[in-house]
């Protein structure tokens, strides 16, 4: 599913939308009436780990801060510590077993708990999940049935000013507020090292603790496995057994990742992985791959390479 990145470019998609009434709906959603959003004001756009929050009023409320406060506001909030560094080409496909683990994940990640009909919309994202402003996503290749047919969007809305906004393969729910702890998102000025260095510090593999949203909130595979690498740290070490400057040094590697990799998305450039999905690592070593997880949890793919990242003995 797309990770904090992602959704951060999702967000700065819509926030020139904001103050602009909806005109029209569509889409294919079934769990959302779309047609209650014909009429309504787009307030506020806002985006906490993996969710995307929007917020909406009718039309004759008060009109919410202008998409050009709300783009200044946000790359303000990123700016402050994110280096304009990044990658060249374009991300890797996903492989079936990855498919099958990231739609598991999506299912057991975000739970459909409805807290009724408040104004904030929250749009979790599955896999291939996107977002797509005056333009509609077009098949790149054929599916499993040999068919190029184009993907269905889950929700359109047409705005008064003629542009339009599409999502595709995400879940939709209403609710009173976002609900995040901005202290938990790497990507947000108010990321808590403190508090995710404590987190780091338990006996748990560090893999697993890694993609614990309570502290690392938009942090998945794809960071988990690249940051580990970087770090040269093992994924099954406990946190408990490395040292602070290890565990420094790795929280260091996840929030300049993760602020590249935005930074590359705004750019429109791709990710050039180092191991995920891959079977060598920069140096020519062959990679191992494994599924790990909590005892009783959700299990993922994991790449690492034994010569850069040895097992802590």
């Amino acid at each position: 599913m797309p990770e904090g990145p992602s959704v951060r470019k999702f967000q700065l998609l819509t926030s020139p939308f904001v103050g602009q009434v909806v005109a029209k709906v569509g889409g294919s959603s079934r769990k959302l009436s779309v047609n209650d959003l014909n009429a309504l004001r787009l307030q506020d756009s806002q985006v906490h780990g993996k969710n995307l929050y929007l917020a909406f009023a009718a039309a004759e409320g008060p009109v919410g801060p202008t998409a050009e406060e709300t783009a200044l506001q946000r790359e303000a909030a990123c700016g402050a510590h994110c280096p304009a560094q990044g990658q060249d080409g374009a991300p890797h496909p996903h492989s079936q077993d990855e498919e099958l683990q990231e739609a598991q994940h999506s299912r057991s990640e975000a739970p459909e708990v409805a807290e009724g009909r408040g104004n904030w919309l929250r749009i979790h994202f599955g896999m291939f999940g996107s977002v797509r402003a005056n333009e509609f996503s077009r098949a790149s290749r054929a599916n499993k049935r040999g068919d190029w047919k184009d993907p269905v969007p889950r929700l359109v809305l047409h705005f008064e000013s003629g542009g339009f906004l599409v999502f595709y393969n995400c879940r939709m729910l209403w609710c009173s507020s976002p609900r995040a702890d901005p202290a938990s998102d790497i990507l947000a000025v108010e990321f808590h090292r403190g508090r995710a260095l404590r987190a780091l510090c338990a006996p748990s593999p560090i893999c697993c603790t890694l993609l614990d949203q309570r502290y690392f909130s938009g942090l998945g595979n794809i960071i988990k496995n690249e940051i580990l690498y970087l770090a040269r740290i093992h994924p099954l070490t406990p946190g408990s057994l490395l040292a602070l400057s290890d565990l420094e040094r790795l929280l260091d590697c996840a929030v300049r990742f993760s602020a590249e990799w935005l930074h590359s998305k705004l750019r429109g450039q791709g990710l050039h992985p180092q191991v995920y999905q891959k079977e060598q690592c920069p140096l020519g070593h062959p990679l191992m791959k494994g599924t790990f997880g909590p005892s009783g949890g959700f299990k993922r793919l994991t790449w690492w390479c034994p010569q850069c990242q040895p097992a802590v003995l």
